[in-house]
């Protein structure tokens, strides 16, 4: 077969415009096309339906099914509640102050991962729900407790450092006055926390 390796040709003949195209032209055209499609259609396309029962935050049910980039989302919200002292149980030997700062890193990495949603992406419907079980755990599950004890416990922890010469952390924060109130309150959070995680995961695994 005769390749022409003129890759574009423009003639006028005989009152005739002519134009030709080399064929190596129209195969690279046609396998941007097909790439293109084969990325929208990987982008686009659902995976299995999800149900999922929020109890941080008082979310409640939730039923869609989500996108290759809303698993990408619910990895990362996920992956950041288990690495920090968020969806691991509390236990005695843990020090308070270290849990706000976990919690607090958690709203931080939240907003920044919600920030970064493209424009475009947030106009699918199941996007609006995981954005909303995003902000809601943040706004109505971790806010409430901080807003309540947070500021009044780390002020007195601050007020005490000085007997931290003579006693560990774990010793002084029982002597908080209202102790067994905060930690009975930040369990709860801790356990709706542990329950968040494990409905993103459901997510996770939502693919074919």
């Amino acid at each position: 077969m005769d390749l022409n390796t003129t890759i574009i040709n423009l003639s006028y003949t005989n009152g005739q415009l002519n134009f030709n195209i080399s064929i190596w032209i129209i195969l690279i055209l046609l396998a941007i096309l097909l790439i293109f499609v084969y990325r929208f259609y990987q982008h686009t396309k659902n995976f299995k339906l999800v149900k999922i029962k929020i109890k941080l935050g008082n979310f409640g049910n939730a039923e869609f099914t989500p996108n290759r980039e809303d698993i990408q989302i619910a990895h990362k919200l996920w992956t950041e509640l288990i690495t920090r002292k968020a969806a691991i149980p509390i236990v005695e030997e843990d020090v308070i102050v270290e849990i706000y700062d976990s919690w607090y890193a958690i709203f931080t990495k939240t907003r920044e991962l919600i920030s970064q949603i493209p424009i475009n992406a947030i106009q699918n419907e199941s996007t609006k729900i995981l954005i909303r079980i995003a902000t809601d755990s943040l706004n109505k599950g971790l806010r409430p407790h901080l807003t309540k004890w947070q500021a009044k416990y780390r002020n007195w922890y601050k007020y005490k450092e000085d007997a931290l010469k003579t006693k560990t952390p774990q010793e002084l924060q029982k002597e908080y006055p209202e102790y067994e109130l905060l930690i009975a309150d930040m369990k709860q959070v801790n356990e709706n926390l542990i329950d968040y995680a494990e409905q993103l995961k459901k997510i996770i695994e939502a693919k074919n």
